[in-house]
């Protein structure tokens, strides 16, 4: 049996590869989005065309969570372990972790009456697949308008839709103190988008930072926060999904991957006959010669492919072995390193307005996760929960 110091020091090194490749992740796409693929020698920047194909972007992301099978693959030939029922999802979000341990509870419990998801049951999979295709192709273009902080900050409003979700499908009767915790989120939200729109970041399509009003970052944050909708969504329906059938997060992972990569190669050409037209964004000739004829373009494409690879397989290994309150603090430095690594870069620069936004989005997210505790909350309140998920006599 491995020491407590071996597995100390293991989770730790999954903790680290985690971040880093979570950070990666981001910087990688935003870095994607500054590269030039037109007009590179014209001295004005403005008539410079840049990489901004979030549909390429996606299939990054699927091909990225469809190279999962190799482990999965190798797992199921070893059999040495296995992984807990984790949900997908909350790989990449970690912010809703509160919900997610009451969620994995449930399904603990009850595990050993699930049904194997096998044959045509495993298509269940391609509706939380939709929502995480819509949800990344959405905040790709956000990304495009806004920092690569602010980005990512933003994405911690599904903490917000989670909870009201979960509330409304799940029945998780979330307690008066959980309320107030996603109201200083929603706060928090508000101010980092208010501060992304009244101080501008540099572009690679401005010559120098601009201290007007800033409609595109506007359009951008409303488009980050809108796709919440579609990941929260995703989040709900995953849980439902694994509160009935029997699947390893791997697998599952696996079946998005599959299943997002075959969606998106078949709606490219769609896109590309009815709307590149209007929308040169769509234009998949285009966007194929805007990807492979540009060395930084594609490498930087497979190397987001592998850190996401990387940042799930991380994710599923830590995710079943730590607590709620360690999930949640890992997210918030995740957040906290992209907009170091973004102002190092010279992306952006420092605002006050989005240091208040962070720090009350994160504290209520803390709040909202156990981190930290209420003064006016009682333990037994605290300690109370309602069921999550309904009871399987109760559903029709």
């Amino acid at each position: 049996m491995p020491s407590s110091s071996t597995l100390g020091t293991t989770a730790l090194v999954l903790v680290i590869g985690m971040l880093v490749s979570g950070v990666c992740n981001t910087i990688l796409n935003k870095f994607q989005d500054m590269q030039c693929v037109g007009n590179c020698d014209d001295p004005d920047p403005k008539k410079r065309h840049y990489f901004e194909q979030p549909i390429w972007q996606t299939l990054n992301m699927f091909v990225g969570e469809f190279a999962v099978w190799s482990v999965y693959i190798y797992q199921r030939h070893q059999a040495k372990r296995q992984i807990a029922n984790i949900p997908p999802s909350t790989v990449n979000q970690m912010d809703a972790s509160a919900l997610v341990d009451a969620i994995d509870n449930d399904i603990a419990k009850n595990e050993s009456n699930l049904i194997e998801l096998t044959g045509w049951k495993t298509l269940l999979f391609w509706i939380p697949t939709m929502c995480d295709l819509l949800a990344t192709t959405v905040m790709n273009v956000g990304l495009i308008l806004t920092s690569a902080s602010v980005y990512q900050m933003l994405r911690g409003a599904v903490v917000i839709f989670t909870g009201i979700f979960s509330y409304l499908f799940l029945n998780r009767r979330l307690r008066y103190f959980e309320w107030i915790s996603l109201v200083m989120v929603v706060l928090g939200v508000g101010i980092v988008g208010l501060s992304s729109v009244l101080f501008p970041q540099n572009r690679p399509s401005s010559s120098s930072e601009s201290s007007e009003f800033d409609y595109g970052s506007l359009v951008g944050v409303f488009l980050v926060l809108g796709a919440q909708l579609f990941t929260a969504s995703q989040f709900v329906i995953e849980e439902k999904i694994m509160s009935r059938y029997k699947v390893t997060p791997l697998k599952a992972v696996g079946l998005e991957g599959t299943f997002g990569l075959f969606s998106v190669l078949a709606a490219i050409p769609i896109l590309h006959f009815t709307l590149a037209g209007q929308y040169p964004t769509f234009d998949m000739v285009q966007g194929y010669h805007d990807f492979f004829d540009h060395a930084a373009v594609w490498q930087t494409g497979l190397a987001i492919s592998i850190s996401i690879a990387f940042f799930n397989w991380f994710g599923l290994s830590i995710t079943s072995s730590i607590s709620a309150t360690a999930r949640s603090t890992i997210d918030a430095c995740r957040t906290l390193f992209i907009w170091m690594v973004s102002l190092f870069l010279g992306w952006e620069s420092f605002s006050w307005i989005q240091v208040v936004g962070f720090v009350v989005m994160v504290t209520g997210t803390f709040y909202f996760n156990g981190v930290l505790k209420w003064p006016f909350v009682k333990e037994e309140d605290e300690s109370e929960r309602a069921p999550l998920l309904r009871n399987q006599d109760t559903e029709q």
